[in-house]
């Protein structure tokens, strides 16, 4: 015989709803009979009858997007009967359920949406965004749940509160009604002539909402490219 906690602390989780935390670093989705869209390699584990089709970045027009941008999410359809069980390289996992509502994601973020969320990529219309090359962003609108990845625990800014900015890598999210403009900070002559701070491009948050931060400054998956809304 084998004993140890193991099996007790690692138990698979039971829960009431398709998208649950089997622990912070995985996520269980329950398929009745049905189809889920999730990153492209993502899979760690399944069990039932689940079959997975790659469908790249989600159809011609946005192939072309995220080869022009640099942004874009590989995704792979998951349909069938069973529980799933998604990982993307141990990264923190969030789950969020959206009620005909919009978020605006980092495409390296997304983990996994229900069936009935609508994806798009969008170019950020921000003043200051055209200094920067150009930013986008990866759009969820509907009714169901997603699930994203953070790099670390992260914190839920309230914009409404105070003038809010962030560094553009370390942004995860933010939600509707969150207006977006890039501040771009030399940090004076003499930062400049030292070699300057490494944070000139900021992400500025206004309006009504919150935006997601980790605690980690991503590459964006695309030269000068990041999400936005």
């Amino acid at each position: 015989m084998i004993h140890g906690e193991l099996f007790q602390t690692a138990r698979e989780t039971q829960a009431d709803r398709p998208f649950a935390l089997q622990n912070s670093k995985m996520l269980k989705v329950t398929i009745p009979n049905g189809t889920v869209m999730a990153r492209a390699g993502s899979m760690v584990a399944y069990q039932g009858q689940i079959g997975f089709e790659n469908t790249g970045s989600g159809g011609i027009g946005k192939m072309f997007k995220a080869a022009a941008t640099g942004e874009g999410v590989p995704l792979m359809r998951c349909s069938g009967q069973g529980e799933l069980f998604l990982a993307d390289r141990a990264s923190e996992i969030q789950v969020l359920y959206l009620e005909n509502d919009m978020i605006s994601v980092n495409g390296a973020s997304i983990l996994a949406f229900s069936e009935g969320i609508q994806w798009d990529i969008n170019r950020i219309a921000a003043k200051g965004a055209m200094m920067t090359g150009g930013l986008y962003n990866v759009s969820l609108r509907g009714t169901g749940f997603v699930a994203v990845t953070t790099k670390g625990q992260p914190v839920a800014l309230d914009v409404a509160s105070a003038p809010t900015f962030a560094d553009a890598q370390a942004v995860v999210l933010w939600t509707a009604g969150v207006t977006m403009d890039v501040k771009i900070d030399t940090g004076g002559i003499k930062s400049m002539l030292r070699g300057g701070s490494g944070e000139t491009f900021q992400m500025a948050f206004g309006g009504q909402g919150v935006v997601i931060v980790q605690p980690s400054e991503n590459v964006p998956q695309g030269a000068g490219s990041q999400s936005g809304s």
